[in-house]
């Protein structure tokens, strides 16, 4: 339902809903088509059952602001739930079960109807004559209305709604009842931990996301446990009370068994003792406990125990078991928490996975283009602080801030600046604005200010005294202030690691908070590509998985647990440029991404702990250097011990078989491995029985890749020879390769590792059953060996398309916006007309009888749909689907050359959001 709407925002002149419930995140779904929408929009709701919240009610009213009336209706059981939308020759109904609510939208079963009438047709009239009766039965909705509605407002009993199978209760809620009960995900993690202990391991660290409980889950597994003893260990004292607080409700133990052990505190002589690290490290200090006095240890943000300080601490204690937990395990710095905890870890709960489970707020991202100057220019690195904090700066964020900020919630706010001045600077002019007829009230702090003034900054945000603080880097980690229900950038995003944990800053569940919202001002950073990776998780370094993911945002309007993102344009378009234009798996980048997997590992990583993991892309490991052991080579300095015939094997099956996004090869090899040899009449039974193609053609294409007959000169020097060696009907393995396979562990142990990613990652990125997989990107050479060519030679001689008579196919590849400098000859108006259609252009100097057209033209190939945005995007091009044509027509190009221009219709519309990517009306 909701990408149904905002289609229907995105292409129609005015809109009228009328619906009787209305929720302020849904508003928040849908708050940048309503921010883009060019044209007249209504909402005609009511307060009927009292559903409809005061927040809700000011959501709405903010929406003037855009040119969006609400109004209200004075039926006593006002309950339509209708979406209409007007175009120049038709009206647009969707009528159903769905009010204007998230879960509605997203999450319900519903039943909508949509329906279509011409503007003369009687359907048509009906729709304009309610909706009309409608709007003069109303009346406009009001600041002071909602002011009267909010003094009587009792909001109706909350309905438990919890997913099946998981507890309402997050791992961050202190329970009241008088046994603290653990709920499923935690249920996983103690089972996890105490599975270990089983085992006979003394150590374990659980990764938890910022604001999922990890305090409430190690006072559980504690209680589970039952130390003769226990001590929690901190870096700051603010974190003590708290944690005393929910081991207390957890354990149901006195007051006196709990002490502090601090500067101001020394009640080390506790059951349950929570230190600082700083007191609890001072010689004198550790020295009044025995080795042995604990028996049960903790650490909170163990990723800090690194330091001097945790490592005197640890070497000389000697608890029966030790425990850590961390959001952020992986570090910048050389020290490896993995280590120190013998490579144990029983559970990890990473951000998608805890929205997913409710574990945390949800979040509404708006990408938002930062301030573009008289100049032209926009804010980058560089740009001088007296721009930073100009007048037109100002405005624009202020601007945003009414835009997509809250407009029914007191606002908690955070604001991360890119250096100290600017934030002082930000502040100043800041404070005292108005936003909605409110003055803002923000301050700055920075590492700068003593511990003492940050706290009581932060209670008087908490209080309400302020709306914003300003800052660069203090809030980061460390510092629990759940009622954050805003954060705002104005930085550019440094590391993935840094956005997630400043993202983090708000997401902890607190009362009276339904949502996040996170305003990302985005300017012409180098680092934009950061972006994608920290909201998705994506760690691949693959540029086509980032822009997959960008796409897939905006197709389906929601992440898990109901949080979104969106860009508004001109942000969306500086995030994929900077994914263009960095070398984002860059020599630099991964030897990082294998270090971070060693570390976690005890061990150098296969090609399949990365797959396994959710890291690096194992096809950008294994194809950047030709092969893994050469990469790891080139970063570590160590060699190989394999022979130049076996990494050319090597390079053979990670170029050729791995990267092949079909399983056929691999499929071959793994057969090989254990038979020697096989008939072609097998193989397709294997295939069969794979779900994989299995046609002859597809038998003996994949046996030509193994035997080098498919590839050209070049490729069969540096492959040096081939793995397999076909016969009359059979394959079996080359002898050389056999030998080597046989007696080196080394090579064999990297072959099968090739061979046991590839059927994975295969089998999850593509479908078996079909050459091509829409949306996914694929080469000239790709289409070569998919189609099942005789050679990859002819990728060479492709250029915009080619017609294969042997296969009777023909691959059409599309660069959608040409370079300026393209010469007039070759400058084709190619065009998206729909998500079904394309005009598309033959070659110049072409008619309808040429060869390589009127095949085309006859639909006597089966012709399939690539394009790519522009040049810059690599040789990569997104399969947009098979295709038929129609309506060809002989014309001519500008510089009056004969041109045949026809219309391609996919067997299926293309996704809406890559359908947004190439159109150019969309995009402009």
């Amino acid at each position: 339902m909701l990408r149904a709407i905002r289609e229907e925002l995105r292409n129609s002149e005015y809109f009228s809903f009328s619906v009787a419930f209305v929720s302020p995140r849904a508003i928040a779904l849908l708050k940048q088509e309503l921010i883009d929408y060019s044209g007249q929009g209504t909402i005609i709701t009511s307060d009927y059952l009292g559903f409809n919240s005061p927040a809700a009610f000011a959501e709405l009213l903010n929406l003037r602001s855009i040119g969006i009336d609400t109004r209200l209706h004075g039926a006593t059981a006002y309950h339509p739930k209708g979406y209409i939308f007007g175009y120049p020759d038709r009206l647009t109904g969707i009528l159903g079960s769905s009010n204007l609510t998230e879960n509605a939208l997203v999450r319900n079963h519903e039943w909508n109807l949509k329906v279509s009438a011409t503007r003369n047709s009687d359907l048509a009239r009906q729709f304009m004559r309610l909706t009309d009766a409608q709007k003069q039965d109303s009346v406009p909705l009001s600041a002071e209305w909602i002011n009267d509605y909010a003094r009587t407002y009792i909001p109706p009993a909350r309905r438990e709604s919890a997913s099946p199978g998981v507890s309402s209760q997050s791992l961050g809620t202190v329970l009241t009842h008088p046994q603290v009960t653990p709920n499923e995900m935690q249920r996983d993690a103690l089972r996890a931990i105490a599975e270990m202990r089983l085992q006979g391991k003394r150590k374990a660290v659980v990764i938890s996301a910022t604001g999922t409980g990890k305090t409430i889950l190690s006072a559980l597994d504690v209680r589970a446990y039952g130390p003769r003893r226990m001590l929690f260990i901190v870096h700051r004292e603010q974190i003590l009370d708290r944690a005393i607080s929910e081991f207390q409700r957890v354990l149901g133990a006195p007051a006196s068994d709990f002490g502090k052990l601090t500067g101001g505190h020394k009640h080390g002589n506790r059951r349950y003792v929570f230190a600082t690290i700083q007191t609890l490290s001072q010689p004198e200090v550790l020295a009044t406990f025995a080795a042995d006095a604990f028996d049960y240890v903790l650490i909170d943000e163990v990723h800090r125990a690194g330091a001097r300080s945790y490592g005197r601490v640890l070497d000389y204690l000697t608890p029966d078991f030790l425990l850590g937990m961390t959001a952020t395990p992986e570090r910048p710095d050389s020290f490896n928490v993995f280590e120190l905890f013998d490579y144990n870890v029983p559970y990890e709960i990473r951000l998608n996975r805890a929205l997913e489970n409710d574990m945390l707020a949800p979040f509404h991202y708006y990408g938002v283009a930062d301030v573009t100057f008289e100049d032209g220019i926009t804010t980058s690195i560089d740009t001088d602080l007296s721009l930073l904090g100009s007048q037109v700066r100002v405005e624009h964020i202020l601007h945003a801030i009414e835009l997509y900020g809250h407009a029914g919630a007191e606002v908690r706010g955070l604001i991360f600046c890119g250096r100290k001045a600017e934030a002082h600077l930000m502040s100043e002019r800041l404070n005292g604005s108005w936003v909605r007829g409110q003055r803002l009230r923000t301050t700055a702090l920075t590492g700068d200010d003593s511990i003492e003034h940050r706290e009581r900054i932060v209670q008087q945000l908490e209080a309400g005294e302020l709306d914003y603080i300003l800052t660069v880097d203090v809030f980061n980690e460390g510092v629990d202030i759940p009622s954050v229900n805003q954060v705002i950038m104005l930085r550019q995003t440094q590391s993935s690691i840094i956005f997630v944990q400043q993202l983090g800053r708000g997401l902890r569940k607190h009362p009276g908070k339904e949502y996040l919202v996170v305003i990302d001002f985005i300017g012409n950073y180098a680092n934009n590509y950061l972006i994608p990776i920290a909201l998705f998780g994506d760690d691949s370094l693959n540029k086509e998985s980032l822009r997959k993911n960008l796409i897939a945002a905006e197709e389906t309007g929601v992440l898990a647990g109901l949080s979104s993102v969106r860009f508004d344009r001109i942000a969306q378009e500086r995030v994929l440029r900077s994914i263009v234009s960095t070398d984002i798996s860059s020599r630099q980048r991964l030897k990082a991404a294998v270090e971070i997997l060693r570390n976690r590992l005890g061990k150098m990583p296969s090609l399949h702990d990365f797959l396994r993991f959710e890291s690096v892309d194992p096809v950008i490991l294994a194809t950047e250097a030709d092969n893994y052991p050469t990469l790891l080579e080139k970063l570590f300095k160590h060699t190989t011990g394999l022979s130049d015939r076996e990494l050319a094997a090597l390079t053979l099956l990670s170029k050729e078989a791995l990267a092949a996004k079909r399983p056929h090869e691999l499929l071959i090899l793994q057969t090989l491995l254990s038979d020697g040899a096989v008939t072609h009449d097998r193989l397709g039974e294997l295939f069969a029985q794979a779900g994989a193609l299995a046609t002859p053609l597809h038998v003996r294409s994949a046996i030509r890749t193994l035997t080098l007959e498919f590839h050209n000169e070049a490729e069969q020097r540096r492959y040096l020879h081939p793995i397999a060696v076909r016969n009359a009907d059979t394959v079996s393995l080359n002898e050389s390769f056999r030998d080597s396979y046989s007696r080196s562990s080394e090579f064999a142990i990297a072959v099968d590792d090739i061979v046991r990613t590839g059927l994975e990652l295969i089998h999850d990125r593509y479908n078996a059953d079909t050459p091509f997989t829409p949306g996914r990107q694929y080469s000239r050479k790709d289409a070569c060996r998919l189609l099942c060519w005789d050679s990859s030679g002819a990728a060479s001689t492709i250029y915009g398309y080619k017609v294969d008579q042997a296969t009777a196919t023909c691959p059409i590849f599309v660069t959608y916006h040409k370079a300026a400098d393209v010469s007039s000859s070759t400058a084709y108006e190619d065009k998206l007309l729909d998500r079904q259609t394309m005009e598309w252009f033959s070659k110049s100097k072409r008619t309808l009888t040429s060869p390589d057209v009127a095949p085309i033209a006859a639909n006597k190939v089966r012709t399939y749909v690539f394009s790519k945005k522009e040049d810059a995007d690599g040789s990569g091009h997104y399969f947009l689907g098979q295709a038929v044509s129609s309506d060809a027509e002989e014309t001519r190009m500008i510089d009056g050359l004969p041109v045949v221009r026809m219309r391609l219709r996919f067997d299926a519309p293309i996704d809406h959001a890559v359908y947004d990517y190439f159109h150019p009306v969309v995009m402009s």
